[in-house]
């Protein structure tokens, strides 16, 4: 989004907390202004990244501030709406309410949504379902509600002339089940942990790949506990990778890729898998359910469900024909569906047609 914004002649500044890619992003020719925001609901923190944050849109005097990240994006939000920013857009990488919450916790956060849409111009939905939702809550208005998906670089994400070293000395005729995510509950790391430990007493053919690290705000000891277990028990049958930048390469040494989450909004990684030829098993949960076709790309399983997940990956897993022929539906879908080109160039437009609409000049 922002190369392509770049590359219109659009000038662009980031505002993020310090994290390890910094240096290189800014090497890359990013601009880069770093505030400290807290992912835990501290109000003392929020309030001074509030009044930062509006300094620095007062100095800067944007035309559009676009927000992304639950928490984050009430507080940019508020700061953008003081600043009197013409546009501000939020993207809603999936509702941080959710089907599967508390019903008390679900409606406090809708109703944070409620009041911040408030100082909302445009909302934008990677899911089908949080922008009906958003509508239907009264969280924002449908003619300033928009689906824009998500998508990834087809490109990279190709077995076309695809060159990597092999890492993981898994057996010739494996079959290798993956997953790729931050390693924390509500990835549902537990039960495709448990759903392993489950397989390996049915298949010993079967092999594990779990991909992923977690950020330094995560806390997961129950996590750390069951991977170290797991590890035990099935020794070189699970392979832990930890963060890794080569994606494309780890996804063309699995046969079928896993993602047991317990919320999403539209996950990358899933569509990633289809666009290398490889069938998914997720979770039957907002967004997933929109890009995995049951029964055609991959299998949708019921959430918290190690039983479920386990059977799943035995039917792919002694199904090889039936595995390859979802692998193949998945890839179609993706390219019709989810190029990321695509994704931004509507993005763009929609606000090109918002200043357009409300006769702002946008350069």
């Amino acid at each position: 989004m922002i190369d392509e914004q770049i590359s219109r002649g659009w000038e662009v500044k980031n505002v993020c907390s310090f994290g390890k890619q910094i240096d290189d992003l800014r090497v890359k020719g990013y601009k880069i202004h770093l505030i400290n925001f807290s992912r835990s609901f501290n109000v003392i923190s929020h309030i001074k990244s509030t009044w930062l944050l509006l300094k620095f849109l007062q100095k800067e005097s944007f035309d559009v501030v676009h927000v992304h990240t639950p928490v984050v994006s009430l507080i940019a939000r508020l700061a953008a709406y003081l600043a009197k920013v013409p546009c501000v857009i939020y993207t809603a990488h999936g509702f941080y309410f959710h089907e599967n919450m508390n019903k008390f916790k679900y409606y406090i956060f809708v109703f944070l949504e409620i009041i911040f849409g408030k100082f909302t111009n445009l909302l934008f939905t990677q899911s089908l379902e949080d922008a009906e939702s958003a509508v239907r809550l009264r969280i924002m208005s449908k003619d300033k509600t928009f689906t824009i998906g998500n998508g990834v670089n087809l490109k990279r994400f190709s077995r076309t002339n695809l060159t990597f070293n092999k890492d993981f000395d898994f057996p010739q005729n494996a079959y290798v089940v993956g997953m790729i995510g931050r390693l924390v509950k509500e990835k549902g790391v537990l039960e495709f942990l448990e759903a392993a430990k489950l397989v390996s007493k049915k298949n010993s053919n079967i092999h594990f790949m779990l991909v992923g690290s977690r950020l330094e705000s995560d806390h997961s000891q129950a996590v750390d506990d069951k991977i170290k277990t797991c590890k035990s028990d099935l020794g070189k049958r699970l392979i832990l990778t930890g963060l890794r930048n080569d994606i494309p390469e780890l996804l063309s040494q699995m046969n079928s890729f896993c993602l047991p989450s317990w919320r999403e909004g539209m996950p990358r990684t899933i569509i990633e898998a289809m666009a290398m030829q490889i069938p998914v098993i997720a979770t039957d949960i907002r967004g997933s359910r929109e890009e995995v076709i049951h029964n055609e790309t991959g299998l949708l399983v019921p959430c918290k469900n190690p039983m479920a997940l386990a059977n799943a990956m035995c039917q792919l897993a002694n199904d090889l024909q039936l595995s390859r022929k979802m692998g193949e539906f998945g890839n179609k879908r993706a390219v019709k569906y989810f190029d990321e080109s695509k994704v931004v160039n509507h993005q763009i437009r929609l606000i090109e047609f918002f200043f357009e609409s409300n006769n702002f000049p946008l350069l």
